[in-house]
């Protein structure tokens, strides 16, 4: 089964310095149906403005990946991490006991992009950590290249999930584990997956498939593998 969600079905926040869609119930907006898929939690998709961003703010027993789309993310933490995550790059944040963080755009002229998601833990009140990784794009052309996982160039989280990242130019399959459910957003272009359009923005949850047949000559997606609730 695929369910296709477009983006305005999304909650959206819009204030001064920043436009965010929400695929799911987020501080202010909150819908019973719309609170998480598995340990998928939060999936936010922004756009900051120049110079701006997010201050010292607090985050306990959440997992917190952020796969900057454009633009450079300026981030600093209670921990004493500091640094700056290019289009392309990740970074993963494992809030545990409690940390605070801020997240800025670093371009005083250029919006910056990116996408931060939340996966719920599978242990509480760990110690926090941080880390980020540069990913090449060769890496992921027209490839289901694993970003978040067990592979040993993956970033680890405290979660049985894995993140997917793919720049696609062509037909490419992905084998669908038994017990397992998937999240699909499209971020830029279109795609047709298993025949079935979807635009950019779109997002869907794949539940029961065998096979994911993803088809596009011009887009880029993100697939996050998750245990089936």
């Amino acid at each position: 089964m695929i369910k296709i969600v477009s983006n305005d079905q999304n909650f959206k926040t819009e204030i001064d310095w920043l436009i965010s869609y929400h695929h799911f119930s987020f501080g202010e907006h909150y819908h019973p149906d719309k609170t998480n898929f598995g340990p998928l939690r939060v999936f936010n998709d922004d756009i900051i403005h120049p110079g701006m961003g997010f201050g010292f703010h607090q985050h306990k027993d959440m997992e917190i990946i952020t796969y900057v789309t454009q633009g450079t993310l300026e981030h600093k933490d209670s921990l004493g991490n500091t640094g700056t995550i290019e289009a392309g790059n990740i970074q993963r944040m494992s809030a545990g006991i409690g940390v605070f963080h801020s997240e800025y755009n670093h371009s005083k002229d250029k919006p910056l992009k990116l996408l931060q998601i939340w996966i719920t833990p599978d242990t509480k009140n760990l110690k926090p950590s941080w880390e980020q990784k540069t990913f090449l794009e060769k890496d992921r052309l027209d490839n289901f290249f694993q970003v978040i996982g067990p592979a040993n160039h993956a970033l680890k989280i405290h979660q049985d999930a894995e993140f997917y990242i793919s720049k696609l130019t062509k037909k490419t399959k992905y084998q669908i584990k038994q017990g397992r459910q998937y999240y699909l957003f499209v971020i830029t272009g279109n795609i047709t997956l298993n025949n079935i359009l979807m635009k950019e923005k779109d997002s869907a949850e794949i539940t029961n498939e065998t096979e994911l047949d993803v088809q596009s000559d011009s887009a880029e997606i993100i697939l996050i593998d998750l245990p089936q609730s």
